[in-house]
């Protein structure tokens, strides 16, 4: 029930005027609300869930840990769950990082990794290396360092007063660069824009460069050509700047490897993980820097200059454990990787449409782009709210996908992204295809269906 538009509930939600559905139960790749109506969670939630809904033993291990120890400080004290976390994401990220900083949101785990390179460089007595560069677009995250290196302009109009000054370069973003992502590259997709930027601001001056390894939802799954990250690591390492790899979404298998850097072969210097490595059994990110940065702050101050009270919590670390060697146990990162070509080659059928300018992404992560103009590539106009619009349409529909705006211009551009646990199965991804395409016939965005009907369960 609602009052002139605003639900009577005493929860703050995010969408003040509409009523939610409340969920009562997931069980795999399935939502279930208290009307009885199964929703397809083709987006683990906010790409989230990559095991599943309803792991018994993920569960089990949290509350045994509970039951056990619930808190104490990471200031004060160390304990088994926070030891084997480490353990667990030191083995799996790439080259020498092996020093791990648990915390309990991506944008807290962001924010704390750009204060991180600022501290490194003031106790490497180099204090005028401040400066961050950072994509656009680009997403990291929400609490205000975060928010600063993201491009978000539709949060920035609100909060631009009290947002930090980032640097910002072209993200190479094929779909909307002038090279296309094919040799020749632009400076944008060559990594040359990152160069002419730190020559432009003084290397001297500057502290970090923080990226995506694969676009999340700012560049709906945009995957850069393979040598740019090679080419970002020579030009970091040239000029002394720290490379930050932001993969709270798009790490913990979700593209098909453990990290989203494998297959270029790249080492960064600080590696963010989130989101998946709890499966959103609980809210858990973390840190992860080698032992040569942190010996830096042994030697000087003898501690990192960030705590939070959440940070290295019992429970949510004994999750992300669980969670760690389930992905293990079943090769569900090796499963994603299988099932990513399916998705792909499935959803690659939208193309046709006749709103659909490109379809991406890597494994288990797909951006649909949504144009006025095929042709010209023009982006609908913002009043038109088309990927909220599809958004609600596909709910409306039992398919739960993920929308973003901005991409285009700062202002305009659709998005749908999709992005389902890593166990989903052919005949759910059919599903998904189906339903995102009736989806669009029912928002106007095509008049055929071409599968021919709605696929049901």
């Amino acid at each position: 029930m609602t009052t002139h538009g605003f639900p009577e509930t005493h929860v703050l939600f995010r969408k003040l005027t509409s009523r939610l559905p409340v969920i009562e139960r997931g069980e795999g790749c399935w939502l279930y609300d208290a009307d009885g109506t199964a929703y397809l969670d083709a987006c683990g939630g906010a790409y989230v869930v990559n095991v599943g809904h309803g792991v018994a033993e993920i569960a089990e291990a949290m509350a045994e840990q509970a039951r056990r120890l619930a808190y104490v400080s990471g200031m004060a004290f160390s304990h088994d769950p926070v030891e084997q976390l480490a353990a667990e994401l030191a083995a799996l990220a790439p080259g020498d990082l092996d020093k791990v900083y648990p915390l309990s949101s991506g944008s807290d785990a962001i924010e704390a990794a750009l204060k991180l390179t600022r501290q490194y460089w003031l106790e490497s007595g180099r204090p005028r290396k401040h400066k961050v560069i950072a994509l656009s677009p680009a997403y990291h995250g929400n609490t205000l360092l975060a928010l600063s290196a993201s491009a978000r302009e539709h949060y920035r109009r609100i909060y631009g007063e009290w947002l930090v000054d980032v640097v910002r370069i072209p993200a190479p973003y094929a779909y909307r660069c002038g090279c296309g992502g094919v040799p020749p590259y632009c400076p944008a997709c060559s990594g040359q824009a990152l160069e002419e930027a730190i020559v432009r601001e003084g290397p001297e001056t500057v502290a970090a460069f923080i990226a995506e390894p694969v676009g999340g939802s700012s560049t709906g799954g945009s995957v850069p050509p393979l040598d740019y990250f090679s080419n970002v690591r020579h030009i970091c390492d040239r000029h002394d700047v720290l490379f930050v790899a932001d993969e709270v979404l798009v790490g913990a298998g979700r593209t098909g490897t453990w990290s989203a850097l494998e297959p270029s072969g790249v080492v960064p210097d600080v590696i963010v993980f989130g989101k998946g490595i709890a499966g959103g059994y609980a809210p858990l990110s973390a840190v992860v820097v080698p032992t040569r940065l942190a010996e830096v702050f042994a030697r000087g101050s003898g501690a990192f200059n960030h705590a939070q009270t959440f940070s290295h919590h019992p429970v949510l670390c004994a999750a992300g454990v669980a969670t760690i060697r389930y992905l293990r146990r079943h090769q569900l990162v090796e499963r994603c990787a299988a099932m990513g070509p399916v998705l792909h080659r499935q959803l690659a059928r939208l193309r046709e449409l006749p709103h659909v300018g490109d379809v991406r992404g890597r494994g288990l992560l797909a951006g649909v782009e949504l144009v006025e103009d095929k042709d010209t590539r023009a982006p609908f106009p913002r009043e038109a709210r088309v990927a909220e619009r599809l958004t609600a349409a596909a709910l409306d529909l039992g398919l739960v996908v993920w929308p973003n705006v901005g991409h285009a211009d700062g202002t305009r551009g659709d998005l749908v992204m999709v992005a389902p646990p890593f166990i989903i199965t052919e005949s759910e991804i059919a599903i998904i295809v189906d339903r995102l395409e009736a989806a669009m016939m029912a928002t106007g965005l095509t008049t055929k269906v071409s599968s021919g009907g709605l696929a049901t369960r």
